[in-house]
């Protein structure tokens, strides 16, 4: 199973991972290398694992942020809630 960050993202498969020696952003409490993130903010403080548990997902932000980079998190994101 991938190690998918709250916003979807496979953190085994990112490029940040190995660039910027980045452990994902559940292992950093969303602390992650470029500052703090506000998705991990966000689903942590309505305590859920990753945003696919939000009764608002996908919310305009992780649209915002999917739309930029890294586009399969929603895909990645609605598989998990499919497997239960």
């Amino acid at each position: 199973m991938a190690n998918y960050s709250v916003c979807g993202i496979d953190c085994d498969t990112c490029k940040f991972k190995a660039e910027q020696n980045c452990d994902g952003c559940k292992l950093l409490k969303g602390k992650v290398f470029w500052g703090e993130c506000e998705l991990y903010k966000c689903s942590s403080g309505k305590g859920h694992e990753h945003c696919g548990m939000c009764s608002d997902f996908p919310c305009n932000k992780l649209q915002e942020w999917a739309s930029s980079e890294n586009p399969e998190r929603i895909d990645n994101l609605k598989s998990l809630m499919k497997q239960g």
